[in-house]
């Protein structure tokens, strides 16, 4: 039977890049996957071929990713592609969101479930309005790794004294922002250079390539083992023939380090129990830790549904009406006191109304619009919600997962905001 650790040994590193228009993204991902030998030879040939009749006496490897941005052009709704590649080190999964300002919310929905943001950076124009606003959503999101690749080195003549000076920029705007494990790298996404292998072009650079550090970054400590949080997915009942008595609760652990013996609450009810049993496909675990799919049995025959969320007691979560939340919407109508909403938290659904548009952000100064009578298409904010029931909730900052929750459109059915539990009430 593997054990929770090998099953983790095995994660994959979830990246989002985001960069301002012209930045070299596409380059960047396709030099990626062109150093690591992940392109398939007819994919190869093909790009020479454009590349040759397009003029240029390089391989343009932006074409790798543009075909993807043409495919969606053509009717397919995909607003973040996703690339997956391989080393013999790690497996990474690459979301490629778009940078232009329209596209916040694509954005956000590529970064929500990444660990790493890689944020292109243009040596010839440093930090711009867009830089901001990809490293703001980045912190609003809590990403725990922040790589600023300053791109296009080579038409700054490799010049130290400006990644020094463009660095200095960054730092200051990563501790302004509470941006984690900030670190700036440059690289030239054309000619190859720090992004898989290493230059002799900046020898004044001693650091990792990009690659280098991709494949590095320490997940362990990403995780929150201390406060258990297991929001139940499913019911787990015995067929109607069967005569096995089995009750147990399905779904994936948010985080905790999980164990049989341990003593649970359920919420919002309150009732308590032990755990019996940790079962999956492969049989019983001695031990469950976060991002694992498990069924949980307790040792007590205790009301447990759909929605409930089963918790250590040490560090209860909130039981919440009221909360305030930083949200991005996402909607082409206007977020007001009228909208009608859904609010989908970890695996329940309740409905929810706005009690207070506190602030929206400026993004090119980075302060709040104090008190706006509304929230627009793409904009970031404060904003206070009252639900029609209880919600487990922990602040964002200390779990992504049990601070997180969507907003639907109740008479649509449609997605319209994200949001991230800042206090609850």
């Amino acid at each position: 039977m593997a054990t929770s650790r090998e099953l983790l040994d095995s994660e994959l590193l979830r990246i989002v890049t985001a960069g301002s228009v012209d930045d070299g993204k596409s380059t960047l991902i396709g030099r990626l996957l062109y150093d690591t030998k992940q392109i398939l030879v007819d994919q190869l040939e093909h790009i020479e071929h454009a590349s040759r009749r397009r003029g240029h006496d390089y391989v343009d490897l932006a074409l790798l990713t543009d075909g993807l941005r043409a495919e969606r052009e053509q009717g397919i709704t995909i607003d973040v592609a996703y690339r997956s590649f391989v080393t013999p080190r790690r497996r990474f999964q690459l979301a490629d969101a778009p940078g232009h300002v329209q596209y916040t919310r694509n954005m956000v929905t590529g970064a929500s479930t990444a660990d790493v943001a890689v944020i292109l950076v243009d040596a010839r124009k440093g930090v711009l309005e867009q830089t901001r606003r990809h490293s703001y959503i980045t912190a609003m999101l809590e990403l725990p790794h922040v790589v600023f690749a300053v791109n296009k080195m080579d038409l700054v003549e490799y010049s130290e004294e400006r990644f020094d000076e463009i660095a200095r920029e960054l730092a200051g705007l990563s501790s302004r922002l509470g941006l984690h494990d900030a670190r700036p790298i440059p690289v030239s996404a054309l000619k190859g250079d720090n992004v898989v292998e290493r230059t002799a072009a900046m020898p004044w650079y001693a650091g990792p390539t990009l690659l280098e550090h991709l494949e590095t970054v320490e997940l362990a400590g990403d995780r929150n083992h201390d406060d258990r949080r297991f929001p139940v997915q499913w019911v787990v009942r015995p067929m109607a023939n069967s005569h096995h008595d089995y009750r147990g609760y399905a779904g994936q652990i948010a985080a905790g380090d999980w164990h049989p013996g341990d003593e649970v609450v359920v919420l919002p009810s309150g009732l308590r129990s032990r755990v019996a049993a940790i079962d999956t496909v492969d049989g019983e675990l001695d031990e469950a830790l976060p991002g694992q799919s498990v069924t949980i049995r307790l040792e007590d025959d205790v009301d447990v549904s759909r929605g409930d969320l089963l918790a250590g007691p040490d560090q209860l979560p909130a039981v919440a009406r009221e909360l305030t939340a930083r949200v991005c919407w996402m909607a082409e109508r206007p977020l007001d006191g009228t909208t009608r909403l859904l609010v989908k938290h970890t695996t329940r659904t309740i409905p929810a109304r706005v009690d207070e548009i506190v602030s929206v952000v400026d993004i090119e100064s980075l302060e709040d619009r104090p008190a706006p009578a509304t929230m627009e298409l793409n904009d970031l904010g404060l904003v206070r919600f009252r639900f029609a029931e209880p919600l487990v909730v922990d602040p964002y900052a200390r779990n992504r997962a049990t601070g997180a929750f969507i907003l639907i459109d109740e008479s649509t059915n449609d997605t319209v905001g994200a949001g991230m539990v800042v206090e609850s009430e």
